[in-house]
């Protein structure tokens, strides 16, 4: 094709539905501060009379809003406009960052390598600004999970109890992104954990290595802590495997 012909095919304008103009205007409703988290979304009649459009195409933008995250539809009520934060919107990747990791099982190794180098640099950089505050929190969370230790034998709510663990050194740092990154590779990688289908045998090494780095950051030492981070994580990289075929 020749270059002019191609240029001309680029520049040509595409005419959007009027659902997707609607869905246009109301992100922008959004974006500027018109409609705050917490509103109600103006009905489909006062959404249809202030843009001239039918019912149809003020639905399906409705729809695209939900879809995206950014209000909520209740049968019955007004939609309202939800509060977007780092967490809503990681949240909304979890079920293709799920169909990724089942579709290509050598995904998970990619996944826990991630993990790996976040978590080392997120614990050393929350050594340096852990609080007693901070260290207190992770001693309530450590004894949380002590308490689902056999002959509890709790081994979801231990699991659950672990991730909480890692998510809170992350909240150290006050970074509300690096928290939602941390929260979201913890969610995906606690559908991978065997232990889910039969106890390791070492949640005890487990609660210990946890305390070693609260010690390393209760003493704000940031070499220390990761190296009980990376002792912690090699150890326990196991743990995660692809689920068996038909799970």
């Amino acid at each position: 094709m020749p270059a002019e012909e191609q240029a001309g095919k680029s520049d040509q304008i595409v005419r959007l539905k009027l659902s997707e103009q609607v869905l246009d205007r109301l992100r922008s409703m959004i974006v500027d501060g018109e409609l705050k988290p917490g509103d109600k979304v103006p009905s489909e009649r006062a959404l249809m009379e202030r843009f001239g459009v039918g019912r149809p195409a003020v639905r399906e933008a409705l729809q695209s809003l939900q879809n995206q995250g950014l209000i909520t539809i209740t049968h019955g009520e007004r939609s309202r406009v939800n509060e977007i934060s780092p967490n809503t919107v990681l949240d909304r990747s979890d079920d293709v960052a799920r169909l990724l990791l089942d579709s290509v099982p050598a995904n998970l190794e990619h996944l826990k390598q991630a993990r790996r180098m976040f978590e080392l640099g997120v614990v050393r950089a929350a050594a340096e600004k852990a609080t007693a505050q901070d260290i207190a929190r992770l001693q309530t969370l450590l004894s949380e999970q002590k308490s689902h230790l056999p002959p509890a034998a709790e081994d979801r709510a231990f699991i659950e109890a672990d991730m909480r663990f890692h998510t809170a050194i992350a909240e150290i740092l006050g970074n509300p992104i690096i928290a939602a990154v941390s929260g979201a590779m913890l969610r995906l990688l606690l559908e991978y954990h065997v232990s889910l289908l039969h106890w390791s045998g070492k949640e005890d090494v487990t609660v210990d290595e946890h305390e070693g780095i609260i010690a390393a950051l209760a003493a704000n030492d940031p070499d220390k802590a990761a190296d009980n981070m990376k002792m912690h994580l090699d150890r326990s990289q196991t743990l995660f495997a692809p689920k068996p075929s038909g799970v």
